[in-house]
């Protein structure tokens, strides 16, 4: 019986490697969501990914009111945010899970600390004018 020797290594063609070395950032996959999600917007997620010209735009907008650090948030966490470059921002798929439970998670205290402090503000409205030794 004759075993078969394995295949060639995937990367086994230096063109084929050259090639996927090129086509992915050397940018860090956390740092471009934390600073996408805690800093995007002010614009340093896109500088630091090297596209200075639209950070310059995001941090004069602060963020495209809003709705720009929301997209740029959106394409990081699904690994679609490239570089200056043209190249992917990949993050491996236990980076990515981690990203979004703690944006979700995140948020949602965001939302609840909100809502909270809305019912004190409207709850303190209601009982100063009854309560005349707080006045």
């Amino acid at each position: 019986m004759t075993a078969v020797p394995p295949g060639p290594p995937e990367y086994a063609n230096p063109q084929v490697a050259r090639a996927a070395a090129t086509t992915t950032s050397d940018r860090s996959f956390i740092a471009t969501w934390l600073f996408a999600w805690l800093l995007g917007f002010l614009g340093v997620d896109r500088f630091y990914l090297g596209k200075v010209g639209t950070g310059i735009l995001k941090l004069l907008t602060v963020g495209g009111f809003g709705i720009w650090w929301l997209v740029d948030l959106v394409l990081t966490l699904t690994n679609s945010q490239r570089d200056g470059d043209g190249r992917k921002v990949v993050g491996t798929r236990q980076e990515q899970t981690i990203g979004w439970i703690v944006t979700a998670v995140g948020l949602l205290l965001g939302w609840i600390a909100s809502a909270m402090t809305q019912a004190f503000a409207f709850l303190t409205d209601q009982l100063l004018p009854n309560l005349p030794w707080l006045s």
